[in-house]
């Protein structure tokens, strides 16, 4: 058993209970910040006169050379070690020596792991705000697409209003926009550097942790050594983002699940993205839309178990903490995973248009353009509500809609209807009008998708 530790204790630790302390066989994910962030350390150790520069050479190049050899496949990291540090300081002792021993001068296990984790996490948001982009991309170039794509819009999932495919898109856009950006605030929030401040209080050595956090690219070293290796906010507020994205992404399978069934009919998922039945010859599954859907609860899983894990912690570093990583690298996983398969999906899918508008002309939604005509005319808005009411109802019972009823029909329960009715509650008509900020209309909803484009070309 490889561990850092040992002076202190009489005898070996129980198999059990180093099993249960160890965390390598999750954390061995973090080699590559272990060994940058140990490679910077050892520079500015260097710099400091704390090493000689003949001993930060030997230690570099030993770095480097336990890199290589992982990457190459050479070595393996194996559950002999208690974590990854314990890993690579063995390696490192085992290729150079004594200076070896002399990397952890002025470090411990707890700013270590910080660094480390800090660090992945960072290139974790970097690449999750990444995927979210390309999403927005595909997101946008759909609403381009289908700005006179007509389609009714939904409330309480009973047909409401007429808009666009356009503007329902552009609904998600912003969701993913709002991703995107709380993304971008956790990155400028966590990028500062723990390196440096011991178990809890700092060192006596004459560290330079500006030195340290400029090289390993943060913005500067974090200011309190207690809060540095005990914070785990970032975590949590990157799990909290990735919450709301599959939120988001399950938001929006659960409409492709209900667009793809067989009464809706708006849409055709690639076969790509669909799966077929064991035993029903007929069937093409949303299998992809409804597995995003399910792995939504693992990623919430995720955000509460770290939530709890954190809530009786007091100042400063404790064990518990280690639970931040499994469940964590998962979640990571996850929400990138369904990230990519989502906009894979999506970008395929083919809209069945004549459906789409076919359904929009169903279940009364030019009722409200039905009311406006006649406040319009004259009639108090309350009583042009009344008035539809009873219209649809008239309709419901003769199974038809409001445009297919005869002019007389319309006088019959108000003298105000006339001709212009029909053009006025046809289903561009009731589209095309709506030209308010944030409205369907096409004019509305090109400047609406020129305000995408401007926020895609200026996401960095």
């Amino acid at each position: 058993m490889a561990q850092l530790w040992g002076g202190r204790f009489t005898k070996e630790t129980d198999k059990l209970v180093y099993a249960f302390n160890a965390s390598v066989s999750f954390d061995r994910k973090l080699y590559r910040q272990d060994i940058r962030g140990s490679k910077a350390h050892a520079a500015m150790l260097s710099k400091q006169g704390i090493i000689s520069v003949e001993e930060e050479k030997a230690i570099q190049e030993g770095l480097s050379s336990i890199l290589k050899d992982i990457e190459e496949g050479r070595i393996e990291i194996t559950d002999e070690y208690e974590d990854i540090h314990s890993f690579v300081e063995a390696n490192l002792i085992e290729r150079i020596g004594d200076a070896g021993k002399k990397l952890h001068t002025g470090r411990s296990r707890n700013d270590q792991v910080a660094l480390d984790m800090r660090m992945y996490t960072r290139d974790e948001v970097v690449e999750t705000k990444s995927l979210v982009l390309k999403l927005l991309t595909t997101l946008a170039d759909m609403m381009d697409k289908h700005i006179d794509t007509y389609m009714p819009g939904f409330t309480h999932l009973q047909k409401a209003q007429p808009v666009t495919l356009a503007h329902h898109i552009g609904a998600y856009f912003e969701m993913f926009k709002r991703d995107w950006l709380r993304l971008s605030d956790i990155y400028e929030r966590m990028n500062y550097c723990p390196l440096g401040a011991g178990a809890l209080a700092g060192t006596t050595y004459p560290l330079d942790r500006d030195y340290t956090a400029s090289e390993l690219g943060f913005y500067g070293p974090t200011l309190n050594s207690m809060d540095s290796v005990s914070d785990r906010d970032y975590l949590i507020e990157y799990l909290s983002a990735a919450a709301m994205i599959m939120m988001h992404l399950s938001r929006f399978c659960e409409e492709i699940i209900i667009w793809n069934s067989n009464e809706y009919r708006y849409i055709e998922i690639d076969d790509a993205y669909s799966t077929g039945s064991s035993i029903m010859p007929q069937k093409k599954n949303p299998d992809i839309a409804e597995l995003i859907r399910g792995k939504t609860g693992r990623v919430y899983g995720a955000l509460m178990s770290l939530l709890t894990t954190m809530k009786g912690i007091p100042l400063a570093y404790n064990k518990d903490m280690q639970e931040d990583k499994e469940l964590v690298f998962d979640a990571m996983d996850t929400v990138k995973g369904c990230l990519a398969l989502f906009e894979g999906m999506v970008s395929t899918i083919s809209f069945n248009k004549e459906i789409m508008a076919a359904s929009a002309m169903n279940g009364f939604t030019n009722a409200t353009d039905a009311a406006d005509y006649l406040v319009l005319k004259g009639v108090p808005f309350r009583d042009a509500h009344g008035i539809i009411g009873r219209l649809v109802l008239y309709c419901i019972d003769k199974g038809c809609s409001i445009d297919e009823l005869t002019l007389d029909e319309l006088k019959d329960i108000c003298p105000q209807f006339d001709e212009d009715i029909y053009e006025a509650i046809s289903l561009k008509t009731c589209v095309e009008k709506r030209l308010t900020t944030g409205a369907p209309g096409h004019d509305a909803m090109t400047e609406e998708i020129k305000a995408c484009r401007a926020f895609l070309k200026n996401a960095v």
